[in-house]
């Protein structure tokens, strides 16, 4: 007769929806989801990102419709990319994005946690993320971080709840941390990208920021964002950020990068955020949109997988569902 005792079985522990739930290892909540939102000041009505149904380019008036709406659907927490009209390559102005975490925080007040993004990418004319040299064959790391730490002292000086330094550049999260302290904004925090890869996944993001590099010189951002062939240096970067102050650290993309998060999350107390990149969003739109996967599954399997691997923050451009589809969700 068949021996049907199993001592090792696993199967009573996937028997039924109860049970599953019971013993889900990874809990996804809404609550720590991170929507970002673009407003552009040129623009008079939305526009539609390419490669991004479901998320549009906000004017300084209809990002505060869009703040509500999201609230209303139970996500409160923002990453704000402004994008300005003028471009330069120096002297750059600030007044537009403190505008909109003016009225982003007036309108709503503590109802909402806002981070802003600090970089220069949407401010410069060649889309680098800081101050090249002449010929624009060099990003100069050091003249690039005194500005980016006016710029988050301003935002700070705004009413923004943390600031979210992009740009790579080393030494910059001690500068602003340095800064914000000495202008008594000692309670902002800094949410660095402190493992930026050199990605192919951003494609959709810098249609929606005007972001993409366009200079004569410096071809790419692979002299100062991390490689992908580098786990060491993307960790190393992390270490060093939160040394410097850093009160959360973001890897970024995170969907092909959960070995970063978990290497990271081994060497690490600080809160871990990964960044559901504009690409990787774009993937499961796209295969949803053929008929090929389920939207909403799809998007939960990948913010499981994102949690599983050591993640505290995700940040999506579908965070605004969140609430709902986890509500939702099979086990």
């Amino acid at each position: 007769m068949e021996n049907i005792f199993h001592p090792t079985t696993q199967r009573r522990l996937r028997s039924g929806v109860l049970m599953r739930e019971l013993t889900a290892g990874v809990k996804l909540s809404h609550k720590s989801f991170i929507q970002p939102l673009f407003v552009e000041e040129a623009i008079k009505n939305p526009r539609a990102v390419n490669g991004l149904p479901g998320i549009e380019v906000d004017t300084s008036k209809t990002i505060l419709q869009n703040v509500e709406e999201s609230l209303n659907r139970g996500a409160n927490k923002f990453l704000l990319f402004p994008v300005p009209t003028r471009k330069a390559e120096k002297d750059f102005e600030f007044s537009f994005a403190t505008s909109i975490v003016k009225n982003i925080k007036k309108t709503f007040g503590d109802d909402v946690w806002l981070a802003s993004d600090v970089c220069l990418c949407s401010y410069t004319t060649h889309g680098h993320c800081g101050i090249l040299n002449d010929a624009h064959s060099i990003l100069l790391n050091n003249k690039t971080v005194e500005v980016l730490t006016k710029y988050a002292a301003e935002l700070a000086n705004a009413g923004a709840d943390c600031i979210a330094p992009s740009d790579m550049m080393d030494g910059r999260i001690g500068a602003i941390r340095t800064t914000l302290d000495a202008f008594h904004c000692d309670k902002v925090s800094i949410m660095s990208y402190s493992a930026k890869f050199s990605s192919q996944w951003y494609g959709p993001f810098r249609d929606a920021c005007h972001s993409a590099p366009n200079t004569r010189g410096l071809k790419n951002r692979k002299t100062y964002q991390v490689s992908p062939q580098n786990l060491n240096d993307a960790i190393a970067s992390s270490l060093r950020d939160e040394q410097e102050g850093a009160d959360i650290l973001m890897v970024k993309p995170a969907a092909l990068y959960t070995d970063v998060i978990a290497a990271l999350k081994q060497r690490t107390l600080k809160p871990i955020a990964a960044y559901h990149v504009s690409g990787e969003y774009a993937a499961i739109e796209a295969l949803a949109e053929k008929g090929l996967l389920n939207r909403q599954a799809g998007h939960l399997e990948v913010w499981t997988a994102l949690q599983r691997s050591g993640a505290d923050i995700i940040i999506s451009y579908a965070a605004r569902h969140a609430k709902e589809w986890i509500d939702k969700m099979e086990y």
